[in-house]
């Protein structure tokens, strides 16, 4: 535990990319395997389950550290991190625990779920009172489930190959669904992410997926791809669709379905298990997973299949239980684009117009109505194409993806390969005052840098009208602006509720958001996807500020 404490420190206190591959480099050559995997788990953005209720956390904390509890609140506020709180105010201990990180995880804090408060009291000390401050904190932040480490997956990927002598895509096909919360990392698993090549390793690879190769976003005037991008004829379009980005799997008789955030979703989508008899074994497509239904054309008889918003998508995702009545109200298919496998070859080193011909075949002998393909969009020039674009919102797609003809399929976000765009339609926006404030997290503990924002819930000529919150945002400001905000806050701050400071409304910023929709959980009615500050609107009044009718008005 204190070498991987002490990794974290390294890669926590380093901006230089080189500097924490070099200390990733040392850790692996010198943990066990067995610490080696779970690092590497870690590393990767794994993190189990909380294990322990917070409350008990900090009312163990309170107790052990001798603070009255509004002083441990108040230092919590201060520090802005839950693990490093409680690693400051607790007595400091000398390390006394040699076990490397997998006893840790696997024999003392996994057993840990689902123990009484009672017993909890008596084991956590304990284990608190065998780790240096650093190595507590790590410890507290797993057994929260709240780990984070500054690195990249890729960054991890380069590291394990530079010590194993590999090469960095061989690594990153290995590490693919290597956090997936049914996995659980072991040497043997450590050590065939890090083993030599084998002639037989391609052909004992189950229902592994390979790494997702991610686009770029295209934020240049539409009078500029010419220059930047050459002819449009040389780029295969497609819309963006706004749905679950997954590859699905045919070997050996069985399918799988992977999210792009490597979980394994078969079970999520029952309705494409008859994909299994319709596709070959040895294939591997790449796609999006949306809801589907069928929409009126003009006639009662007349049908044409139609994408369904995300929000849809996004409550069945929610449920723990698929019902008859949810598979029934929101269907999904999945909308292929890519093909990275076929009769047992990797494709990916083929052109995207090899491998988007051969797609179109699967797709077309497939014949299930629970595979589409993407269809294609063609233009004469880019305006032409920026036309069609217009028409993503009524639509229900984000805008269009344009991908080189001659690209390869590469791994995340590179260039190497070839190139992905994504052109995507601006966002929604309005124009909202901050009402609500909270202190951030980590380097910005300190400052109130997390916002909620409202719009009046009536027009400016009403006789009585208020503001009604509806969103939260905490990005798009500069640093500077943060602590701008955070002197003004501070200074009109009229209440407290725990952390969440109200103040009083002279603030307005430009919110921008992906999407819309309404809400039934929400005060306002509404419900914003990925909302963020786009700018501080200081020309604006609060009166001036937008109303719900604004955002009423942009669900049609």
């Amino acid at each position: 535990m204190k070498a991987f404490a002490e990794l974290y420190a390294e890669l926590d206190a380093s901006t230089s990319n080189n500097a924490k591959l070099a200390a990733m480099q040392n850790y692996f050559a010198q943990a066990a395997p067995e610490d080696a995997a779970w690092a590497v788990y870690f590393l990767s953005g794994g993190r189990p389950r909380q294990l322990v209720p917070v409350r008990v956390l900090r009312e163990l904390a309170v107790v052990f550290s001798g603070l009255p509890e509004w002083l441990f609140e108040e230092s919590y506020q201060a520090v802005g991190d839950l693990a490093e709180t409680i690693s400051l105010v607790l007595p400091q201990m000398s390390h006394r625990s040699s076990d490397g990180l997998a006893i840790w995880v696997e024999d003392k804090l996994l057993p840990l779920r689902g123990d009484t408060p009672q017993s909890l009291a008596q084991r956590l000390p304990m284990l608190w009172a065998q780790l240096d401050s650093p190595s507590l904190m790590i410890c507290i932040k797993l057994i929260t489930g709240s780990l984070r480490v500054g690195v990249s997956k890729l960054l991890v990927t380069r590291a394990l190959a530079a010590m194993a002598h590999l090469d960095s895509k061989r690594v990153a096909q290995r590490l693919v669904g290597y956090t997936d919360q049914t996995h659980r990392p072991s040497a043997a698993s450590y050590l065939k992410l890090i083993a030599a090549e084998s002639v037989d390793e391609y052909a004992q690879r189950g229902g592994q997926p390979y790494p997702f190769f991610l686009a770029h976003a295209l934020a240049s005037s539409v009078e500029q791809f010419e220059a930047r991008l050459g002819p449009v004829q040389h780029w295969q379009v497609e819309w963006k669709w706004d749905g679950i980005r997954a590859q699905v799997i045919k070997r050996d008789g069985r399918l799988w379905i992977w999210s792009r955030g490597e979980e394994l979703m078969t079970e999520r989508f029952p309705e494409l298990d008859s994909l299994i008899l319709s596709l070959p074994d040895g294939l591997v497509i790449d796609g999006e997973i949306v809801a589907w239904k069928s929409a009126p054309t003009g006639s009662e008889k007349a049908f044409e299949p139609a994408v369904q918003p995300f929000a849809l998508l996004q409550q069945r995702i929610a449920r723990k239980t698929l019902d008859r009545k949810i598979l029934e109200d929101v269907p999904v298919v999945l909308l292929a684009f890519d093909l990275l496998e076929w009769q047992g070859e990797d494709w990916r080193n083929r052109s995207q117009a090899e491998r988007r011909a051969q797609l179109e075949w699967v797709v077309s002998d497939c014949a299930n109505p629970r595979l589409h393909l993407s269809p294609l969009l063609s233009g004469d020039t880019w305006l032409d194409l920026a036309r069609q674009r217009e028409a993503s919102r009524a639509l229900g797609v984000e805008g269009l993806m344009l991908k080189a003809r001659d690209a390869l399929y590469g791994v995340g976000r590179t260039k190497g390969m070839g190139v992905w765009w994504k052109w995507k339609v601006d966002p929604f926006s309005v124009d909202a005052v901050l009402i609500y404030a909270q202190r951030g997290q980590g380097r910005r503990a300190s400052l109130y840098s997390d916002y909620t924002f409202a719009v009046w819930d009536g027009p400016p000529d009403a006789s009585e009208r208020s503001l009604v919150p509806f969103a939260k945002a905490y990005s798009g400001l500069s640093d500077d602006e943060i602590r701008q905000v955070d002197s003004i806050v501070r200074k009109t701050t009229v209440e407290k509720f725990g952390p969440v400071s109200s103040v009083q409304p002279t603030l307005v910023f430009e919110l921008g958001f992906e999407g819309i929709a309404l809400s039934r959980r929400h005060k306002s009615g509404i419900a914003v996807r990925f909302p963020r500050m786009l700018r501080w609107r200081k020309d604006k009044s609060v009166e001036e500020a937008d109303s719900l009718a604004t955002l009423q008005n942009l669900l049609s």
